[in-house]
């Protein structure tokens, strides 16, 4: 399982404009990160809070609906956020490219 997880962080690593990926666990910890930690940190807590709040807001809009893919973008970077029930998978990418 450990390689199958590799191998496709590997595999979106290597896709045009990726800057970075970091698997995140359900208590907002890095578990896995192509990033340095203070970054993977950062972008745990934030993006954890975000997906927090978007699910909040599907669940308010619809209880029988869940969130399954959030996408952040700014002029810079545009961030893919994959929750699911144990780990959030965050692929953060250049928009220029």
């Amino acid at each position: 399982m450990a390689t199958e997880v590799e191998e496709t962080i590997k595999r979106i690593q290597a896709h045009k404009g990726v800057i970075g990926v970091v698997i995140v666990n359900h208590e907002g910890i890095p578990i896995k990160s192509s990033l340095d930690n203070a970054t993977s940190v950062l972008y745990a807590g934030l993006i954890g809070q975000l997906t927090e709040k978007a699910k909040n807001v599907v669940r308010e809009m619809d209880s029988t609906n869940e969130l399954t893919f959030l996408r952040a973008r700014s002029r810079r970077h545009e961030i893919l956020i994959a929750p699911d029930r144990e780990f959030i998978l965050i692929v953060i990418q250049n928009t220029s490219d």
